[in-house]
């Protein structure tokens, strides 16, 4: 306590104060300091506070009898102290909570590194790099500079010529950025027009069970060292990162493992084979999947068979898991070709194949053996528990193919019947799932497409190629099911050419096809 008389001079000072303001003496003018001395010299004294020397006070005047001020000082350095650290934790706070919603936003790695890149250069350092390992083991580069560009590029140099990063791309733990000299940072590590670099640390991107990278941040001669607190916080905001980062680089790998099996899974290209026209069309029951239970392949004739063989299926069931039965299927008739000219010895095979695996769906399917001969196309067809194919006469009539059995993968004894139809010039087979039949839509919206309505659609494509009959089947079952559900659609046209050409077609009408 220091009171201040009416003439402000020191009338009385207790020891405390007296260690805290050794120059205040009684009889004297209060010197110091500065900011106690003018509020003891205000007319109406009022609460001031300020430092003395490093530590930090408040003083509470109080009226005394005489006419002076009695001032009390508190001492609040620790208060301050607490509150500064406060508003430091919550700026990193908000902070991680920036970077945590940013680095989740991607599961594409490019981004993931371009965008801690620039966090770590608009809150952490002046410039900041993000170095990765890649699947060619080289070391990409993503740079920010202080004006927030990003740039790309590889490492041109070992990781060794930095001190600390080869350790910190091993995920071993950061050197601290004091043991570092920045003079030693080689050119490609600073960007251009940066200036001499003042301080640098590196810190690991640890990720799931391998290190993401290693991120390296930069400070100028002019600016503060980096000190224990932000080289924490510079390890928290990795470990977010490195996990954003190898997340996206699993995403990646997943990604690309399940292109390369999703493109075997897929429906193939048709064509053309020995002057018979095949076409197909497939659509899943998701239009968010690629692949689900219905299937189609055509092998052309080899050293086995003289005959090219179609076959098309339904697998129980949707989606990747319906789909991979359907792959094991395909292999399954694949390895099956040389017996392709005995349908039922085929069906009986695959048959006890799929009651052997762990599977437990059935399967129906039709094959379709066709060959080529100086009045048009034959086929053998035989179902096995699938619709009968459809024959397309020049006509316009349509007609079922005899052909009938029991479905794959449930019966220890199948059986079966093979139909034999020729095709004349501009005649066509189409095999189809019973997706086509039972799509429910139409005006009600639940109404199923039926058989009916697939032999009208398909009487109006007399004389179309295949081509030309799979687009017509695939447009009017889609109008028909409109924005409803429905299960996976598969079609394969078979067709013999007319030898003729399309003469015209005017956008709103059937091309005309003349002889």
């Amino acid at each position: 306590m220091v009171v201040v008389g009416a003439d402000g001079r020191v009338a009385e000072i207790n020891d405390a104060a007296s260690d805290l303001l050794p120059a205040a003496h009684t009889g004297r003018s209060l010197p110091s300091p500065a900011w106690l001395a003018a509020a003891s010299g205000a007319a109406h004294p009022a609460s001031v506070s300020g430092a003395v020397g490093e530590r930090f006070f408040s003083a509470q005047p109080s009226a005394t009898a005489d006419g002076g001020t009695a001032w009390w000082l508190v001492e609040e350095t620790a208060h301050r102290w607490a509150v500064r650290e406060l508003e430091a934790e919550r700026g990193r706070t908000q902070f991680l909570s920036k970077a945590s919603s940013a680095l989740s936003a991607s599961l594409n790695q490019d981004r993931c590194m371009d965008t801690t890149a620039q966090l770590a250069a608009e809150y952490l350092a002046d410039a900041a790099l993000v170095i990765a390992p890649t699947a060619a083991r080289k070391l990409t580069l993503v740079r920010c500079d202080e004006r927030g560009e990003v740039s790309r590029g590889t490492v041109r140099e070992g990781p060794e010529s930095v001190p600390g990063l080869a350790e910190a791309l091993r995920g071993f733990p950061p050197v601290p950025s004091r043991w570092i000299d920045p003079s030693t940072a080689p050119a490609w590590l600073v960007p251009e027009g940066f200036g001499e670099v003042g301080s640098l640390a590196i810190t690991p991107l640890p990720g799931h069970g391998v290190s993401a990278g290693a991120l390296i941040l930069l400070r100028r001669t002019h600016t503060a060292a980096f000190s224990d607190a932000e080289e924490a916080l510079a390890g928290l905001f990795a470990a977010r990162a490195g996990a954003a980062m190898s997340a996206a680089r699993l995403f990646a790998e997943q990604n690309a493992i399940s292109d390369t099996l999703m493109r075997e899974l897929l429906p193939p290209d048709l064509h053309s084979i020995e002057e018979v026209e095949f076409a197909g069309g497939y659509r899943p029951s998701m239009d968010s999947e690629r692949v689900g239970g219905d299937f189609y392949d055509v092998h052309p004739p080899g050293d086995d068979s003289p005959e090219t063989l179609a076959v098309l299926g339904d697998v129980a069931g949707k989606g990747l898991e319906a789909a991979v039965l359907t792959g094991k299927i395909r292999n399954t008739l694949h390895a099956l070709l040389p017996l392709a000219d005995d349908h039922a010895r085929m069906l009986r095979l695959l048959n006890n194949a799929l009651r052997t695996s762990h599977h437990t769906r059935f399967a129906t399917l039709v094959l379709a053996s066709v060959r080529r001969d100086e009045r048009g196309v034959v086929l053998r067809l035989t179902s096995a528990g699938h619709p009968a194919p459809l024959i397309v006469r020049r006509d316009g009539r349509v007609e079922e193919a005899d052909t009938g059995g029991s479905l794959i993968g449930v019966l220890p004894d199948i059986t079966s019947r093979t139909a034999r139809v020729r095709l004349a010039p501009g005649e066509t087979c189409l095999l189809f799932t019973d997706g086509v039949t039972e799509a429910r839509g139409g005006p009600l919206g639940d109404t199923m497409f039926g058989d009916a309505r697939l032999r009208r659609a398909l009487g109006e494509c007399a004389g179309m190629p295949a081509e030309a009959v799979v687009e017509r089947v695939q447009m009017v079952t889609s109008q028909w099911i409109g924005g409803g559900r429905h299960d996976d659609i598969a079609v394969v046209a078979i067709s013999a050419p007319r030898g003729a050409h399309l003469s015209a077609v005017n956008g709103t009408t059937r091309g005309r096809y003349t002889p």
